[in-house]
């Protein structure tokens, strides 16, 4: 198996397209610009178009789609919303993408047992808005409003992972289109189980490089009774990281922790119209009753004092929380309105957290070094932090300056015991580092459940595995 597979022949393509015409009618689409939308689109990685895109209704249609598509030997990509950072929607080879967008229904809500059965095409938002009434909600919140196939199979977080956890932890069961169109079921809604091999969380985080996730059982939550969020200044990154060690340390139950280094803080006052302190700032969210979140605040507070913090503000009221938290998940748009026509190439890392100070420091010594610009921000009670760097793609100088930046802070995270990727995925973006993270038995042993799932190797071809 060559997992960066070649472009099916042109004969085998027209003959995937006529069957695929014959079916859907004008949910085949092959126009140029729709093609290039289901490509890369918040990645500064090559536009990859794929040859055609069916716009799926339900189950059969995505069936029906890998059953054409396998006997022609044809990729299939899935595509939700195309949030993702790494190319993983990307069509490497070519082929088929299967855009999940409307298959949007939320088919079971069970609020005595905390979980529901979805869709593919359901978006965190759209979900929240109609669990709201009911008092629940879906923690996961990875920032864009991406479908919750798309967070599965990226085994997506965000800003609530540190008391809430990620995809994996949140995902109780799945369906999975097979490459040969049939269905596998993978778990039930039982909180625990000990049937068989994991099946679910080899799915979540696979990045359809498996098979099409096409229903999903999520784990949901009860609406706390009061949500404060916080500010808090520090002197020094340093001094912020070492406040989240001991505040996670201490067991206060934050439910965010994120870090925003003074160059992001100036970013996000310039594009959400803020007048906060720039200097490098921890934002902070608190659920629980009234008296728990005034405690945690108190304790945190006293922390942060201990740390070198300075001004500490914290707010109810619903409207304050979500400016702070909009402006946080606008970074990425802050940092690209810097420097109008510039790309922003985004990326991730996470180490351990009692590294991170020192990660996160050295990160900075680099940028200013090579003459680069990156704000920080960071999922920091968690270990991961991302840099949004602005590169001009024509300018060759600084794009060898940013891929050699990159190159560093991968090299850094991992030596420090992390990760390449806290959350972003692998895609194409970061396949060069899986050999030195996992060693080469354990890329090996992928590749053995990718041929052993996906043995035509139609399935996101060209995504995680590195080629041999």
């Amino acid at each position: 198996m060559n997992n960066n597979q070649k472009r099916p022949e042109p004969a085998a393509l027209a003959t995937t397209i006529e069957a695929l015409a014959a079916r859907f009618g004008n949910r085949l689409v092959t126009s140029q610009a729709v093609r290039e939308q289901h490509g890369h689109t918040t990645t500064w990685l090559p536009n990859q178009p794929p040859d055609a895109v069916v716009m799926a209704q339900e189950t059969a249609d995505i069936q029906d789609v890998v059953r054409i598509c396998a006997a022609n030997g044809v990729p299939v990509i899935a595509f939700g919303t195309g949030t993702s950072l790494e190319g993983q929607v990307n069509a490497a080879a070519g082929g088929v993408c299967i855009d999940l967008r409307d298959m949007n229904r939320i088919l079971e809500v069970h609020a005595e047992d905390l979980d529901c059965v979805i869709q593919p095409g359901v978006t965190r938002k759209a979900l929240n808005e109609n669990l709201r009434d009911q008092g629940l909600f879906f923690p996961i919140d990875p920032g864009a409003d991406a479908s919750l196939g798309g967070m599965a199979s990226t085994r997506a977080s965000g800003t609530n992972a540190v008391r809430y956890g990620t995809m994996r932890d949140n995902v109780l069961a799945l369906k999975v289109v097979r490459g040969d169109g049939e269905i596998i079921k993978t778990g039930t809604r039982a909180k625990k189980s000990s049937a068989g091999y994991d099946l679910t969380h080899l799915f979540v985080g696979a990045e359809g490089t498996l098979g099409i996730i096409s229903e999903l059982t999520i784990k949901l939550r009860g609406i706390p009774d009061t949500i404060a969020a916080a500010s808090c200044s520090f002197a020094t990154v340093a001094g912020a990281c070492q406040a989240t060690i001991l505040a996670v340390q201490t067991g206060i139950p934050l439910a965010r922790i994120e870090l925003l280094n003074e160059a992001q803080v100036r970013c996000c006052n310039a594009y959400s119209k803020l007048t906060l302190p720039e200097t490098p700032l921890l934002l902070l969210e608190f659920h629980g009753s009234e008296a728990e979140v005034a405690e945690q605040s108190k304790n945190f507070r006293e922390i942060a004092l201990e740390c070198g913090g300075g001004d500490f503000t914290w707010t109810t009221r619903p409207e304050d929380r979500t400016k702070l938290w909009q402006a946080r998940h606008d970074a990425y748009w802050s940092v690209k309105s810097l420097r109008p026509g510039s790309d922003v190439a985004a990326t991730d890392v996470c180490v351990p957290i009692s590294r991170l100070a020192e990660c996160v420091t050295e990160t900075e010594e680099d940028l200013a070094r090579m003459n680069l610009v990156a704000p920080i921000v960071g999922h920091v009670g968690d270990g991961n932090f991302h840099c949004s760097m602005l590169c001009d793609r024509n300018d060759a100088e600084e794009v060898a300056r940013a891929e050699a930046f990159m190159h560093r802070l991968v090299e850094r995270a991992q030596a420090m015991g992390g990760t390449c990727t806290g959350e972003h995925g692998i895609g194409q973006g970061k396949q060069k580092y899986l050999k030195a993270e996992l060693g080469v038995e354990a890329l090996d042993a992928m590749r053995a459940i990718k041929l052993a799932m996906d043995p035509q190797n139609i399935f996101n071809p060209g995504k995680i595995l590195p080629a041999r």
